[in-house]
């Protein structure tokens, strides 16, 4: 699958992405202590959805379209006021969010190896005193990073999975930043294409020993289409995800997915892969 991200931004995969970050960042704005953001896969920052990439596949329509005015839970709202704020044209990528949401002390550093999504991050990201952008493999530069000096924080690994051994360098990237930096939040998307594919690799990051593992999962339900580069599932792990978010995410499944869904609600699983709650 070629995912570059102009042809899906604001796609439902975005959304439940990014409401998630939301609320991670909002648990770790919390407490008192610094924390930091590392994004191995940033992107260019924002995204016009009126350009010719995402035009061409209008996958934002069945997705931040279809969510732009919903109300809801503290996570919803602090994400749709921030993609209201850019105006109906443009919409975030995932570290333009978390710059917005740092407080003087927190710091965000976000890589990307394309030169040209490198030159539109930098220039997104110019305002921000508190984030450091680096034209730089994510997946190389990643272990130098860890522990963050802060020793709080959360990593986002969200690749392009334009090549055939992304799910494993993903799944490589995580369990090696997890052994240096064990107490840190992880943040993993993937596409979903093969359940059985899925479920492997997951397992596989769970047999590494991460031993709080959730996993967020959605099918929109909508049918095969001619363009292979069109996803109608995807899902996120979460590693050390913060007390209470698994719970926060579950009360946004009856928002979310009749919106998302395509023919009736999406399928929305929030599920505890390893670890858990009491």
């Amino acid at each position: 699958m070629n995912y570059r991200h102009a042809y899906h931004a604001g796609n439902f995969a975005d959304v439940v992405k990014h409401v998630a970050l939301v609320a991670i960042l909002r648990h770790l704005r919390a407490k008192d202590k610094p924390f930091r953001v590392i994004d191995t896969h940033a992107g260019r920052g924002f995204y016009d959805l009126a350009g010719s990439e995402a035009v061409r596949t209008s996958e934002a329509d069945d997705g931040i379209a279809r969510v732009r005015e919903l109300t809801g839970p503290p996570a919803l709202e602090t994400y749709l006021q921030i993609v209201r704020s850019l105006g109906p044209a443009r919409y975030p990528g995932s570290p333009l969010i978390a710059a917005r949401l740092l407080r003087p002390k927190d710091r965000l550093v976000a890589m990307e190896k394309q030169r040209e999504e490198f030159a539109g991050l930098k220039s997104a990201l110019t305002m921000f005193a508190t984030v450091r952008v680096a034209e730089a493999d994510g997946y190389a530069r990643l272990k130098a990073l860890l522990p963050p000096p802060e020793r709080r924080g959360l990593v986002l690994i969200d690749p392009p999975y334009e090549s055939e051994d992304e799910f494993a360098r993903a799944a490589a990237a995580l369990i090696a930043a997890h052994k240096k930096f064990a107490t840190g939040i992880y943040m993993l998307w993937f596409p979903i294409k093969s359940p059985a594919a899925a479920n492997a690799f997951a397992g596989e990051i769970v047999n590494a020993g991460v031993g709080k593992l959730l996993r967020i999962a959605i099918d929109t339900g909508a049918p095969p289409k001619p363009d292979k580069a069109r996803l109608s599932a995807a899902g996120l792990l979460i590693a050390n995800p913060p007390f209470g978010f698994a719970a926060e995410m579950r009360a946004l499944v009856p928002i979310l997915a009749p919106a998302l869904g395509q023919g009736g609600p999406a399928a929305i699983a929030v599920d505890w892969l390893s670890g858990g709650e009491n």
